[in-house]
Protein backbone atom coordinates (compact mmCIF):
# COMPACT_ATOMS: atom_id res chain seq x y z
CA UNK A 1 0.00 0.00 0.00
CA UNK A 2 1.27 3.23 -0.70
CA UNK A 3 2.51 5.54 2.14
CA UNK A 4 2.05 9.73 2.79
CA UNK A 5 4.38 11.90 4.23
CA UNK A 6 2.75 11.65 7.71
CA UNK A 7 5.58 8.61 8.97
CA UNK A 8 4.58 5.62 7.07
CA UNK A 9 0.72 5.96 7.39
CA UNK A 10 -1.26 4.58 5.00
CA UNK A 11 -3.63 6.62 2.25
CA UNK A 12 -6.81 5.30 3.86
CA UNK A 13 -6.46 6.05 7.02
CA UNK A 14 -5.08 10.06 6.19
CA UNK A 15 -7.84 10.79 3.80
CA UNK A 16 -10.17 9.19 6.41
CA UNK A 17 -8.62 11.95 8.99
CA UNK A 18 -8.93 14.96 6.73
CA UNK A 19 -12.64 14.10 5.99
CA UNK A 20 -13.21 13.57 9.86
CA UNK A 21 -11.31 17.39 9.83
CA UNK A 22 -13.34 18.94 7.31
CA UNK A 23 -16.43 17.68 9.23
CA UNK A 24 -15.75 19.39 12.44
CA UNK A 25 -14.63 22.74 10.92
CA UNK A 26 -18.33 22.97 9.00
CA UNK A 27 -20.21 21.77 12.16
CA UNK A 28 -18.11 24.21 14.51
CA UNK A 29 -16.38 26.55 12.11
CA UNK A 30 -13.37 27.79 14.92
CA UNK A 31 -14.39 32.24 13.52
CA UNK A 32 -17.89 31.65 15.42
CA UNK A 33 -17.30 28.96 17.66
CA UNK A 34 -16.69 29.20 21.20
CA UNK A 35 -13.07 27.97 22.31
CA UNK A 36 -14.51 25.63 24.78
CA UNK A 37 -17.06 24.39 22.49
CA UNK A 38 -14.70 23.70 19.86
CA UNK A 39 -12.58 21.55 21.64
CA UNK A 40 -15.13 19.64 23.41
CA UNK A 41 -16.21 18.69 19.98
CA UNK A 42 -13.09 18.08 18.72
CA UNK A 43 -12.61 15.64 21.58
CA UNK A 44 -15.40 13.91 20.70
CA UNK A 45 -14.96 13.23 17.36
CA UNK A 46 -11.59 11.59 18.25
CA UNK A 47 -9.39 14.15 16.97
CA UNK A 48 -7.75 15.24 20.19
CA UNK A 49 -5.22 11.98 20.29
CA UNK A 50 -5.64 9.94 17.11
CA UNK A 51 -3.89 7.30 18.82
CA UNK A 52 -6.18 6.59 21.96
CA UNK A 53 -9.08 4.39 21.91
CA UNK A 54 -12.61 5.56 20.72
CA UNK A 55 -14.19 6.93 23.24
CA UNK A 56 -11.73 8.66 24.82
CA UNK A 57 -10.74 11.28 22.46
CA UNK A 58 -9.19 9.13 19.53
CA UNK A 59 -9.67 6.90 17.19
CA UNK A 60 -7.31 3.70 17.50
CA UNK A 61 -4.71 4.87 14.43
CA UNK A 62 -1.32 5.04 14.82
CA UNK A 63 -0.07 7.90 16.48
CA UNK A 64 2.10 9.73 13.68
CA UNK A 65 -1.51 10.98 11.88
CA UNK A 66 -1.55 13.10 14.76
CA UNK A 67 0.63 15.58 12.76
CA UNK A 68 -2.24 15.45 9.65
CA UNK A 69 -4.99 16.46 12.38
CA UNK A 70 -3.12 19.52 13.77
CA UNK A 71 -1.71 20.41 10.45
CA UNK A 72 -5.15 20.94 9.17
CA UNK A 73 -6.42 22.63 12.38
CA UNK A 74 -3.67 25.16 12.57
CA UNK A 75 -4.27 26.21 8.50
CA UNK A 76 -8.31 26.97 9.49
CA UNK A 77 -7.35 28.95 12.83
CA UNK A 78 -8.66 26.77 15.25
CA UNK A 79 -8.06 27.13 18.42
CA UNK A 80 -5.45 24.48 20.73
CA UNK A 81 -5.81 23.36 24.41
CA UNK A 82 -3.05 25.55 25.24
CA UNK A 83 -0.47 22.60 25.75
CA UNK A 84 2.20 24.18 27.66
CA UNK A 85 -0.01 25.24 30.47
CA UNK A 86 -1.52 21.51 30.44
CA UNK A 87 1.78 19.80 29.84
CA UNK A 88 1.87 17.55 33.16
CA UNK A 89 -1.39 16.46 32.67
CA UNK A 90 -0.59 15.58 28.55
CA UNK A 91 3.09 14.23 29.14
CA UNK A 92 2.93 12.87 31.77
CA UNK A 93 -0.97 12.01 33.58
CA UNK A 94 -2.62 10.89 30.34
CA UNK A 95 -0.02 8.17 29.35
CA UNK A 96 0.15 6.85 32.51
CA UNK A 97 -3.90 6.40 33.09
CA UNK A 98 -4.03 4.98 29.31
CA UNK A 99 -1.79 2.70 30.27
CA UNK A 100 -2.74 1.44 33.94
CA UNK A 101 -5.89 3.34 34.38
CA UNK A 102 -9.53 1.64 34.75
CA UNK A 103 -12.16 2.70 32.38
CA UNK A 104 -13.97 4.36 35.07
CA UNK A 105 -10.64 6.32 35.55
CA UNK A 106 -9.74 6.78 31.84
CA UNK A 107 -13.26 8.15 31.19
CA UNK A 108 -13.24 10.57 34.22
CA UNK A 109 -9.77 12.40 34.19
CA UNK A 110 -8.89 12.21 30.37
CA UNK A 111 -11.46 14.49 28.56
CA UNK A 112 -11.54 17.32 31.46
CA UNK A 113 -7.26 17.24 31.19
CA UNK A 114 -7.32 17.58 28.01
CA UNK A 115 -9.30 20.37 27.45
CA UNK A 116 -7.54 21.66 29.95
CA UNK A 117 -10.80 22.25 32.04
CA UNK A 118 -8.38 20.24 35.13
CA UNK A 119 -4.14 20.61 35.13
CA UNK A 120 -2.34 18.68 36.91
CA UNK A 121 0.47 18.17 38.87
CA UNK A 122 3.22 15.52 40.09
CA UNK A 123 3.84 14.67 43.23
CA UNK A 124 7.29 12.26 43.21
CA UNK A 125 10.42 13.83 44.34
CA UNK A 126 11.12 14.46 48.08
CA UNK A 127 13.61 16.22 49.93
CA UNK A 128 14.88 13.76 52.13
CA UNK A 129 15.32 11.10 48.97
CA UNK A 130 17.44 13.51 46.95
CA UNK A 131 17.58 11.80 43.01
CA UNK A 132 17.09 8.63 44.70
CA UNK A 133 13.04 8.50 44.05
CA UNK A 134 12.65 5.13 44.86
CA UNK A 135 13.90 6.02 48.71
CA UNK A 136 10.81 8.31 48.75
CA UNK A 137 9.28 7.96 52.27
CA UNK A 138 5.74 9.30 52.14
CA UNK A 139 3.82 6.90 53.28
CA UNK A 140 -0.13 5.69 52.50
CA UNK A 141 -1.93 3.46 55.22
CA UNK A 142 -4.47 1.22 53.86
CA UNK A 143 -8.20 2.37 55.95
CA UNK A 144 -10.98 0.22 54.39
CA UNK A 145 -11.80 1.64 50.92
CA UNK A 146 -9.53 4.93 51.82
CA UNK A 147 -5.84 5.33 51.81
CA UNK A 148 -4.49 7.97 54.39
CA UNK A 149 -1.40 9.78 53.05
CA UNK A 150 1.23 11.35 55.09
CA UNK A 151 4.68 13.23 53.62
CA UNK A 152 6.19 15.79 52.01
CA UNK A 153 7.43 16.69 48.06
CA UNK A 154 9.10 19.31 46.54
CA UNK A 155 10.01 20.53 43.57
CA UNK A 156 6.22 20.46 42.47
CA UNK A 157 5.80 22.44 39.38
CA UNK A 158 2.21 24.12 38.89
CA UNK A 159 0.84 22.34 42.12
CA UNK A 160 -0.66 26.11 42.95
CA UNK A 161 -2.63 25.79 40.19
CA UNK A 162 -3.72 22.27 39.89
CA UNK A 163 -7.09 20.34 40.32
CA UNK A 164 -5.36 17.05 40.69
CA UNK A 165 -2.05 14.97 41.28
CA UNK A 166 0.12 11.90 40.02
CA UNK A 167 1.40 10.65 43.60
CA UNK A 168 3.76 7.39 44.74
CA UNK A 169 3.49 6.64 48.30
CA UNK A 170 5.32 3.85 50.22
CA UNK A 171 2.42 1.63 50.99
CA UNK A 172 4.63 -1.34 52.43
CA UNK A 173 8.22 -0.48 54.24
CA UNK A 174 9.16 -4.49 54.76
CA UNK A 175 10.30 -5.14 51.39
CA UNK A 176 13.06 -3.19 49.20
CA UNK A 177 12.67 -0.24 48.52
CA UNK A 178 11.53 -0.40 45.06
CA UNK A 179 9.01 -2.67 45.83
CA UNK A 180 6.92 -1.01 48.58
CA UNK A 181 5.84 1.64 46.71
CA UNK A 182 2.26 2.64 45.10
CA UNK A 183 0.59 4.93 42.58
CA UNK A 184 -2.27 7.10 43.15
CA UNK A 185 -4.50 10.01 42.24
CA UNK A 186 -4.26 12.51 44.98
CA UNK A 187 -7.09 15.08 44.62
CA UNK A 188 -5.12 18.52 45.72
CA UNK A 189 -8.63 19.80 47.08
CA UNK A 190 -8.57 17.32 49.56
CA UNK A 191 -8.25 18.42 53.30
CA UNK A 192 -4.70 17.62 54.45
CA UNK A 193 -2.81 19.00 51.41
CA UNK A 194 -0.95 22.41 52.06
CA UNK A 195 1.28 23.87 49.31
CA UNK A 196 3.61 26.44 49.97
CA UNK A 197 5.76 28.36 46.98
CA UNK A 198 9.12 27.67 46.80
CA UNK A 199 10.78 31.01 45.77
CA UNK A 200 13.85 30.21 42.76
CA UNK A 201 16.81 31.89 41.39
CA UNK A 202 14.54 33.68 38.99
CA UNK A 203 12.65 35.25 41.45
CA UNK A 204 9.14 33.72 40.72
CA UNK A 205 7.80 30.79 42.66
CA UNK A 206 7.02 28.26 39.28
CA UNK A 207 7.66 25.59 41.90
CA UNK A 208 6.40 24.49 45.05
CA UNK A 209 6.26 22.06 48.13
CA UNK A 210 3.72 20.35 49.42
CA UNK A 211 2.39 19.09 53.15
CA UNK A 212 0.13 15.92 52.92
CA UNK A 213 -1.51 15.68 56.17
CA UNK A 214 -3.95 12.47 56.92
CA UNK A 215 -4.90 13.03 53.38
CA UNK A 216 -7.75 10.61 52.22
CA UNK A 217 -7.11 9.32 48.93
CA UNK A 218 -9.96 6.36 47.88
CA UNK A 219 -8.97 3.42 46.56
CA UNK A 220 -10.95 4.06 43.69
CA UNK A 221 -8.22 6.49 42.46
CA UNK A 222 -5.44 3.99 43.16
CA UNK A 223 -3.15 3.36 39.61
CA UNK A 224 -1.94 0.05 39.28
CA UNK A 225 -1.49 -2.88 41.73
CA UNK A 226 -0.77 -2.14 45.09
CA UNK A 227 3.09 -2.05 45.25
CA UNK A 228 3.43 -1.96 41.48
CA UNK A 229 4.10 1.79 41.95
CA UNK A 230 7.80 1.77 40.83
CA UNK A 231 6.55 0.05 37.56
CA UNK A 232 3.64 2.34 36.78
CA UNK A 233 5.87 5.23 37.62
CA UNK A 234 7.86 4.49 34.91
CA UNK A 235 6.01 5.29 32.87
CA UNK A 236 5.41 8.43 33.79
CA UNK A 237 8.93 9.49 34.15
CA UNK A 238 9.86 7.88 30.53
CA UNK A 239 7.30 9.89 29.39
CA UNK A 240 8.32 13.17 30.93
CA UNK A 241 12.00 13.37 29.47
CA UNK A 242 10.30 12.96 26.24
CA UNK A 243 8.06 15.71 26.58
CA UNK A 244 10.54 17.66 28.09
CA UNK A 245 13.49 17.20 26.09
CA UNK A 246 11.42 15.54 22.76
CA UNK A 247 8.93 18.09 21.87
CA UNK A 248 8.96 19.13 17.89
CA UNK A 249 10.39 22.15 16.96
CA UNK A 250 11.62 24.04 13.84
CA UNK A 251 14.65 24.37 12.14
CA UNK A 252 16.55 27.08 14.02
CA UNK A 253 13.43 27.34 16.57
CA UNK A 254 13.47 27.69 20.31
CA UNK A 255 16.59 29.07 22.25
CA UNK A 256 18.85 29.04 19.16
CA UNK A 257 17.04 30.35 17.11
CA UNK A 258 16.87 33.61 19.94
CA UNK A 259 20.42 33.82 19.64
CA UNK A 260 21.06 33.50 16.03
CA UNK A 261 18.61 36.09 15.71
CA UNK A 262 20.40 38.49 18.11
CA UNK A 263 24.00 37.98 16.47
CA UNK A 264 22.54 38.86 12.91
CA UNK A 265 20.46 41.84 13.88
CA UNK A 266 23.34 43.40 16.15
CA UNK A 267 26.34 43.13 14.14
CA UNK A 268 28.36 45.02 16.95
CA UNK A 269 28.55 42.22 19.28
CA UNK A 270 30.04 39.98 16.78
CA UNK A 271 33.76 38.24 17.51
CA UNK A 272 35.73 35.76 15.91
CA UNK A 273 35.72 33.44 19.18
CA UNK A 274 31.96 34.12 20.06
CA UNK A 275 30.96 33.40 16.54
CA UNK A 276 32.64 30.05 16.48
CA UNK A 277 30.75 28.86 19.79
CA UNK A 278 27.26 30.52 18.15
CA UNK A 279 27.80 27.83 15.09
CA UNK A 280 29.03 24.89 17.23
CA UNK A 281 26.22 25.34 18.92
CA UNK A 282 24.10 25.76 16.29
CA UNK A 283 25.22 22.38 14.45
CA UNK A 284 24.25 20.98 18.49
CA UNK A 285 20.66 22.23 18.29
CA UNK A 286 19.64 21.14 14.84
CA UNK A 287 21.22 17.72 16.09
CA UNK A 288 19.23 17.54 18.75
CA UNK A 289 16.41 18.54 16.93
CA UNK A 290 16.84 15.94 14.10
CA UNK A 291 17.58 13.34 16.76
CA UNK A 292 14.31 14.33 18.46
CA UNK A 293 12.28 13.91 15.13
CA UNK A 294 13.81 10.24 15.09
CA UNK A 295 12.25 9.54 19.11
CA UNK A 296 9.13 10.71 18.34
CA UNK A 297 9.05 7.89 15.07
CA UNK A 298 10.19 5.27 17.63
CA UNK A 299 7.43 6.83 19.87
CA UNK A 300 4.60 6.05 17.49
CA UNK A 301 5.90 2.59 17.23
CA UNK A 302 5.08 2.35 20.98
CA UNK A 303 6.09 3.05 24.73
CA UNK A 304 8.98 5.48 25.04
CA UNK A 305 12.55 3.89 26.28
CA UNK A 306 15.47 5.16 27.84
CA UNK A 307 16.24 7.47 24.71
CA UNK A 308 14.21 10.01 25.77
CA UNK A 309 16.99 10.34 28.84
CA UNK A 310 19.52 11.16 26.25
CA UNK A 311 16.89 13.69 24.81
CA UNK A 312 16.24 15.23 28.02
CA UNK A 313 19.96 15.27 28.62
CA UNK A 314 20.80 17.20 25.25
CA UNK A 315 18.08 19.32 26.19
CA UNK A 316 19.31 20.59 29.12
CA UNK A 317 22.73 20.99 28.17
CA UNK A 318 22.27 23.26 25.19
CA UNK A 319 19.49 25.15 26.80
CA UNK A 320 22.14 26.29 29.53
CA UNK A 321 25.30 26.48 27.01
CA UNK A 322 22.90 28.42 24.51
CA UNK A 323 21.92 30.85 27.32
CA UNK A 324 25.21 31.83 28.36
CA UNK A 325 26.43 32.29 24.95
CA UNK A 326 23.59 34.83 24.51
CA UNK A 327 24.62 36.72 27.92
CA UNK A 328 27.92 36.67 26.89
CA UNK A 329 27.04 38.45 23.09
CA UNK A 330 24.79 40.76 25.46
CA UNK A 331 27.72 42.03 27.47
CA UNK A 332 26.76 44.30 30.28
CA UNK A 333 23.08 44.44 29.03
CA UNK A 334 22.89 40.60 29.46
CA UNK A 335 23.19 41.26 33.33
CA UNK A 336 19.47 43.37 33.16
CA UNK A 337 17.24 41.40 34.98
CA UNK A 338 13.76 42.94 34.14
CA UNK A 339 11.46 41.75 37.17
CA UNK A 340 12.82 40.02 40.61
CA UNK A 341 9.38 40.31 42.34
CA UNK A 342 7.88 36.85 43.43
CA UNK A 343 5.28 36.00 41.05
CA UNK A 344 3.12 32.69 40.55
CA UNK A 345 3.12 31.38 36.63
CA UNK A 346 1.09 28.79 35.13
CA UNK A 347 3.73 27.90 33.25
CA UNK A 348 7.60 28.58 32.40
CA UNK A 349 7.85 31.03 29.02
CA UNK A 350 12.08 31.00 27.98
CA UNK A 351 10.85 32.83 24.98
CA UNK A 352 8.93 35.77 26.29
CA UNK A 353 10.93 36.80 28.67
CA UNK A 354 15.04 38.25 28.77
CA UNK A 355 18.31 36.65 28.66
CA UNK A 356 18.97 37.14 32.32
CA UNK A 357 15.77 35.23 32.95
CA UNK A 358 16.39 32.75 29.76
CA UNK A 359 20.09 32.45 31.80
CA UNK A 360 19.09 31.67 35.54
CA UNK A 361 15.81 29.39 34.51
CA UNK A 362 18.05 27.00 32.65
CA UNK A 363 20.31 25.65 35.25
CA UNK A 364 17.05 24.33 36.67
CA UNK A 365 16.70 22.21 33.67
CA UNK A 366 19.79 19.89 34.92
CA UNK A 367 17.16 18.70 37.94
CA UNK A 368 13.39 18.72 36.45
CA UNK A 369 12.62 15.30 34.94
CA UNK A 370 15.32 13.69 36.45
CA UNK A 371 18.65 15.18 37.40
CA UNK A 372 21.40 15.07 34.93
CA UNK A 373 23.68 12.34 37.19
CA UNK A 374 20.65 10.03 37.45
CA UNK A 375 20.02 10.06 33.62
CA UNK A 376 23.95 9.60 32.28
CA UNK A 377 23.82 6.26 34.41
CA UNK A 378 20.15 5.56 32.32
CA UNK A 379 21.71 6.15 29.26
CA UNK A 380 25.00 4.05 30.19
CA UNK A 381 23.44 0.89 31.14
CA UNK A 382 20.37 1.01 29.49
CA UNK A 383 21.30 2.35 26.36
CA UNK A 384 25.11 2.06 25.67
CA UNK A 385 24.73 -1.86 28.03
CA UNK A 386 27.49 -0.49 30.18
CA UNK A 387 28.19 -2.60 34.04
CA UNK A 388 25.65 -1.21 36.06
CA UNK A 389 26.71 0.80 39.24
CA UNK A 390 26.90 -1.56 42.38
CA UNK A 391 23.59 -1.02 44.25
CA UNK A 392 24.11 -3.09 47.85
CA UNK A 393 20.93 -1.64 48.94
CA UNK A 394 18.59 -2.93 46.43
CA UNK A 395 17.09 -6.09 48.64
CA UNK A 396 17.44 -4.30 52.26
CA UNK A 397 14.00 -3.58 53.21
CA UNK A 398 12.87 0.12 53.23
CA UNK A 399 12.94 0.38 56.92
CA UNK A 400 15.71 -0.59 57.15
CA UNK A 401 17.77 1.77 55.09
CA UNK A 402 19.94 4.53 56.62
CA UNK A 403 18.11 7.84 56.45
Amino acid sequence: MARTEAAGAPDADTGELRRRVAALLDAHDPATTDRAAFLRARFDAGLAWVHYPVGLGGLDLPRSLQAVVDAELEAAGAPDNDPRRIGIGLGMAAPTILTYGTQEQRRRFLRPLWLGEEVWCQLFSEPGAGSDLAALATRAVRDGDDWIVDGQKVWTSSAHTARWAILIARTDPDVPKHRGITYFVCDMTAPGVEVRPLRQITGEAEFNEVFLSGVRIPDRHRLGEVGDGWKVAQTTLMNERVAIGGGRVPREGGMIGLVAGLWRERPELRTHALHQRLLELWVDAETARLAGERLRQQLAAGAPGPEGSAMKLAFARLNQEISGLEVELLGEDGLLYEDWTMRRPELVDFTGRDAGYRYLRAKGNSIEGGTTEVLLNIVAERVLGLPAEPRTDKDIPWKELAR
